[in-house]
């Protein structure tokens, strides 16, 4: 899988990156990927990195994977590592792993020399103190008492803060911009916070002081020879602190240019929020099915491939939007439906003995592994006496253009035979338990010789040769289209039925499914072997219904 032998799409951002070689700003194209190892990748860092990718691929350039590590109370080397792999999975490739921390001497180097120019500043006041002297979008900000120390003593200072002298949130160090400034991004910005555990999961404790974002970000760009630095819209006005800095360090100037971010209806992608899902229990973990994380989706059974392309049709945008979440399940299902393998499985079963089928009769009916791909081959699915059908797939008293098995009526049963319901047996509770059928012996394959033709074909496991499964099925984890809304209303809209755990019945084929294969299950949907499955406990997840034209029909008459 090369994500960049796609069609060559046009952009503004490519159309800029075309202008800059072509004026000479640039001889050559350098871009990064710049996760901060606190959690999983989502589905919105697939569309920031297959942005820097691509843009680097399509110009002979290279691309730099650099973590962002600049939190020790948030990151650890799981991330690191868990990121690497969802990055290569999407077929990504980088020329080098380099990370934030590479660089913690220089940059602080770099920090000294603006305190030396008078650029920069130790602050003793407290934290609440800085946010209530920034000032808001219409009243400028108000000068530290401590703004006018002089260079020798912020040197100072600046070094004993390193060394771990003073305490947390005690000191940090500020840009000294403008306290008036109308971006409030520029009213002296904090450059370094003072952390002193945990350690960091690279460095150790030789660092106290640790790099704010906005001040190891462009810096870091410019110490790789970075050339398009691609952010999402949220660092757009970040963007004059960035030049600001390289501007008073006069060192090599990246250029950055933002795009709107992936946003997904049904979907929160705020990793605070997701964090939050995760740690109180409402999830089974970053790798939950439920959950917009690579790791959650590879479980699930998307492929990458499916994945790409969705992000490819969203395409790259400057203005905020949000994707249709039933994009993404097109675009799985239409992977799926070239690739996987079709089964027959019932998740609902009902029980059927065809009376004048032969109590030790056990036959083999050859079945079509993939009609979308002729190398697929078939395979052999045993029949036999009794079987599983689906519970849909019977109605005693059947509704307007209902076409499946009810009392006298006749159906194909896929790969086998026609049979026709001769009674229904019932429970205490007046259920249907149970269906009594008869066969027809010359239907064998599916066809009549009679020419009689049937409006139905439903699947079937024979009950002698099936294997008992789990069926995980799955549905979107919020009931509200735009989840994100209010700063709890996440939580509040969770579906409590995202999860119902099923035990069906699957061709025995299936016993053996390798943990991640997908799978068709005819007439269901698209399923996938799970990382809790056994050999005595098969489990699958439902990666994606099939369209279900029928449910849609019988809602409408409801």
């Amino acid at each position: 899988m090369n994500p960049e032998e796609n069609a060559r799409p046009s952009d503004f951002i490519r159309e800029a990156v075309a202008e800059d070689l072509k004026s000479g700003r640039f001889d050559y194209v350098r871009t990064r990927l710049p996760p901060e190892p606190n959690g999983y990748l989502h589905i919105g860092h697939v569309k920031a990195f297959m942005i820097d990718y691509l843009v680097a691929k399509e110009n002979g350039g290279e691309l730099i994977l650099r973590f962002d590590d600049t939190n020790p109370t948030k990151e650890e080397t799981e991330f690191v590592e868990a990121i690497e792999d969802d990055a290569r999975w999407l077929g990504i490739e980088w020329s080098k792993v380099t990370y934030a921390s590479d660089y913690f001497g220089e940059l602080y180097e770099w920090a000294q020399r603006l305190v030396k120019k008078g650029l920069a500043y130790v602050d003793d006041q407290t934290p609440e103190e800085v946010s209530k002297n920034r000032g808001t979008l219409t009243e400028a900000g108000v000068d530290s008492p401590y703004r006018n120390r002089s260079a020798e003593e912020n040197l100072d200072l600046l070094e004993r803060m390193k060394n771990g002298e003073f305490p947390d949130g005690s000191r940090i160090l500020r840009a000294k911009i403008d306290m008036a400034h109308p971006n409030i991004n520029l009213r002296d910005p904090a450059m370094y916070r003072i952390i002193h555990n945990p350690p960091h999961h690279r460095t150790g404790e030789s660092w106290k002081i640790y790099p704010m974002y906005d001040w190891s970000h462009g810096q870091n760009d410019s110490m790789e020879g970075i050339t398009h630095s691609l952010c999402s819209l949220e660092y757009e006005n970040h963007r004059p602190l960035y030049e600001w800095f390289l501007e008073q360090l006069d060192v090599f100037k990246p250029r950055q240019i933002e795009f709107a971010r992936l946003n997904m209806t049904y979907t929160v992608m705020s990793k605070r929020k997701l964090r939050r899902l995760v740690e109180e229990k409402h999830v089974g973990g970053w790798d939950d099915p439920r959950m917009p994380t690579l790791r959650g989706m590879r479980r699930r059974g998307y492929p990458a491939a499916a994945i790409l392309d969705f992000v490819r049709r969203v395409g790259v945008a400057k203005n905020y939007s949000v994707s249709d979440v039933a994009l993404l399940e097109e675009c799985v299902r239409d992977d799926l439906n070239k690739h996987s393998l079709r089964r027959m499985a019932v998740v609902h079963p009902l029980k059927v003995v065809i009376d004048n089928y032969p109590d030790d009769l056990a036959e083999e009916m050859e079945a079509v592994n993939n009609p979308e791909d002729a190398g697929a081959g078939a395979r052999k699915v045993p029949f036999s006496k009794v079987i599983y059908i689906e519970q849909d797939d019977f109605r005693e008293t059947p509704p307007p253009k209902y076409y499946r098995l009810y009392p006298g009526n006749e159906v194909r049963l896929r790969y086998a035979y026609f049979i026709k319901c001769t009674d229904v047996i019932k429970n205490d509770a007046g259920e249907v338990v149970e269906i009594r059928a008869t066969y027809d012996p010359s239907t064998r394959g599916g066809d009549s010789p009679d020419g009689r033709k049937v409006k139905a074909t439903i699947h079937w496991v024979s009950a002698q040769h099936a294997q008992e499964a789990e069926i995980r099925m799955y549905d979107r984890l919020f009931e509200k289209e735009n989840p994100e809304e209010g700063e709890e209303g996440f939580l509040n809209c969770i579906n409590p039925n995202s999860l119902q755990v099923l035990k069906g019945f699957v061709e025995p084929s299936l016993a053996d499914a390798e943990v991640g294969a997908r799978f068709q299950f005819e007439r269901i949907g698209y399923f996938c072997a799970d990382s809790d499955s056994t050999r005595r406990n098969p489990v699958f997840n439902l990666t994606v219904n099939l369209k279900n034209t029928w449910a849609k029909m019988e809602k409408k008459t409801k």
